[in-house]
């Protein structure tokens, strides 16, 4: 077999240009522009200048019907993402939802024909010129609600809906000179899930670039922010529900910042793959077509191009053992944040932290004086549901019976609510952050009223200085009595210590006895850009 490189000197600069023009993403519009959405499907007034598209109306009077349908929608919607929630994940619709699907299979399989065109071998596709290639990738460019419905249409006939892109796509330029002489060489010797494949790897790759991770990066910020305000401000700690040894709340909040931050990190650093290689994974019609191309390293080259790693190793379908990994790592940051939602809960149940209101907010419908910490709870929530679906999904999707079933296709469809749920879990937690106020009026008289938790460095002090039975007689002093400033007092000058150890253990309160951990809180930006 005659061996084929991307890189050879009769195709590179063409080939170049046909894979990387196009940037794989939409980008946001600005906030007085942000695009309407129906329930399912992108409603964007976009021009559509080429491929016969019709515009769209964007007129006041269009804008104000939209709005309307769009209140409409979000009432009869059957999802609390696409209706009550759709404000707080509506940017990831550009990435995840059906109008993206649609939107990137139309991409990957105009690419697909560019590069063809490119390959010498194939002289019944010959290199398109910069207008043909400018054509096709115009209408990427302008994909808009009416495409997207358009396509749905063709699949009410086929049934199969990347078929019915296919069978739009020869449509649109089966009146281009160029384009309609080779319009049977869309979706040329592939099988829909390499489609597929590589549509969700660029759908999952930018949602995660875009909208995912930034998300991340600001509760990671948030909550540095937070260890560093707070860092001096010292806190009874609790464990096992009982009074322990101080901290501050600036170290407790750096603990969770610096775990997320290297949850984040692992999320980050998943390889997202993709598939090109045919109906069972072995380039069957490729090679009885052009026996003479190199088809698997044309067909590495070219997931390569879309910022995906290349599994050579598949069957019909890319086995989704990234996938796994992947919503494993987010389900790892997700279950951190909820151990830092419960904790807030907790510390604003004990008065540590108060709550910001705004005018005209109700906290309980017949308590008054409430102010609840839904936030924190809608995050909670949410992130448990988004668990529940992750791990369903990393232990699904890698199972495929022989060289495919269809059951990951309708699994693959729920990525969208997943990362949803998520993302509007993330944004109750921000939203709640911005609400706290430190309380140190009661932070101080917990502290106050818990002396004896200076046992622990008395004994400690004791054992270094050769006391007998240290640990036993502070236990016999602070079990099942009240410990006060006084008693301590008076138990520290009976014991036979130095004069300066002495000194030092009556200087100790338990506002003071929290060891490094105003430091470490100080330095969590340091400790993480280390980790």
């Amino acid at each position: 077999m005659e061996s084929f490189s991307l890189s050879s000197p009769s195709s590179s600069a063409r080939v170049s240009t046909a894979l990387h023009r196009l940037p794989f993403l939409i980008p946001k519009p600005p906030a007085a522009a942000t695009p309407h959405f129906s329930l399912y499907v992108l409603r964007s007034p976009r021009r559509h200048l080429s491929c016969k598209s019709t515009p769209i109306d964007s007129s006041p009077v269009r804008e104000k019907k939209m709005d309307d349908e769009l209140e409409l929608s979000n009432v009869l919607a059957l999802s609390k993402l696409d209706g009550r929630y759709w404000s707080k994940v509506k940017d990831l619709a550009p990435f995840m939802s059906e109008y993206a699907l649609i939107k990137y299979r139309v991409l990957i399989e105009i690419k697909w024909l560019i590069l063809l065109s490119q390959l010498p071998e194939i002289t019944e596709v010959p290199c398109f010129s910069n207008e043909a290639q400018c054509f096709m990738l115009d209408l990427v460019d302008e994909f808009g609600e009416s495409d997207a419905l358009e396509v749905r249409k063709i699949e009410r006939v086929t049934n199969h809906d990347v078929k019915a892109v296919e069978y739009f796509l020869k449509q649109k330029f089966q009146s281009h000179p160029e384009i309609s002489k080779v319009l049977e060489f869309f979706h040329f010797a592939c099988t829909s899930e390499d489609i597929n494949n590589l549509a969700y790897g660029v759908m999952l790759k930018e949602a995660l670039k875009c909208v995912l991770l930034p998300m991340m990066d600001e509760l990671v910020g948030a909550i540095c922010s937070m260890a560093k305000a707070y860092a001096h401000i010292p806190m009874l700690s609790r464990t096992h529900g009982q009074p322990a040894s101080p901290t501050t709340v600036g170290k407790e909040m750096s603990i969770f910042a610096f775990r997320l931050s290297r949850a984040r990190e692992q999320v980050s650093q998943v390889e997202i793959m993709g598939k090109f290689a045919g109906a069972v994974g072995n380039y069957n019609a490729h090679m009885v077509a052009y026996p003479n191309i190199n088809w698997h390293s044309v067909a590495e080259d070219f997931v390569k191009s879309f910022g995906l790693g290349f599994n050579p190793y598949v069957t019909q379908i890319e086995p989704h053992d990234y996938m796994a990994s992947l919503f494993h790592s987010i389900d790892e940051f997700n279950t951190v944040l909820i151990d830092f939602d419960r904790d807030i809960w907790g510390y604003i149940s004990l008065g540590y932290f108060k709550q910001i209101t705004k005018p005209g907010e109700i906290g309980s419908s017949t308590m008054p004086h409430k102010v609840n910490p839904i936030d924190f709870e809608n995050s909670e929530g949410n992130l448990g549901k988004a668990n529940a679906l992750l791990t369903f999904m990393s232990s699904k999707l890698p199972v495929s019976r022989f060289q495919r079933d269809l059951t990951d296709s309708t699994v693959l469809r729920d990525i969208g609510d997943v990362l949803a749920c998520s993302l509007l879990a993330y944004r109750n937690t921000l939203q709640g952050i911005k609400k706290l106020q430190v309380n140190e009026a009661q932070l101080h008289e917990d502290l106050n009223n818990s002396w004896e938790v200076l046992a622990e460095p008395i004994q400690t002090v004791m054992r270094r200085y050769g006391v007998p039975e240290p640990y036993e007689k502070l236990k016999e002093l602070t079990r099942a009595r009240a410990v006060t400033e006084e008693s301590m007092r008076e138990f520290i000058l009976g014991l036979d210590l130095p004069e300066e150890a002495k000194s030092i253990l009556l200087e100790l309160t338990p506002s003071k006895y929290i060891g490094a951990a105003a430091e470490l809180a100080r330095n969590i930006d340091v400790a993480i850009k280390a980790s």
